[in-house]
């Protein structure tokens, strides 16, 4: 992972990466339907409700990825993992627009890492 290109957020003082694993596309997948899904759900929501719902679950679910991939890599290091009541304790409705803009930001990247790592058929030799 090239965490210089993931979305981050502040929590509490603490900042937070939020990574677009192949783990969380398809929790999203199994919540949503899909990757696309996810931006209508956030913009169109019936309710402020929904929306502080759905927020809450995908940071929470986005930033355990970097902590998961820190405590795989680390595991002397162990960071605990967030819970959707400790993102919902420590941050205020002001935080809704930056936190929906980070998770389309972080899949935005996410999507577009794996859309560059995949070979052109034009380089790949005929065997």
């Amino acid at each position: 992972m090239d965490e210089g290109k993931n979305a981050s957020i502040t929590i509490d003082g603490e900042e937070y990466e939020l990574i677009l694993t192949m783990r969380a596309t398809r929790e999203i997948g199994a919540r949503y339907g899909g990757l696309e899904a996810v931006s209508d759900t956030l913009l169109k929501a019936e309710s402020f409700e929904k929306v502080i719902i759905e927020v809450v679950w995908l940071i929470t679910m986005l930033c355990n990825q970097g902590i998961l991939i820190h405590n795989l890599r680390n595991p002397d290091q162990k960071r605990p993992l967030l819970t959707e009541e400790k993102v919902e304790l420590l941050t205020t409705p002001s935080d809704i627009v930056g936190f929906r803009d980070a998770i389309l930001d972080s899949m935005a990247k996410g999507v577009n890492r794996a859309i560059e790592n995949e070979p052109d058929p034009k380089n790949v030799e005929n065997g």
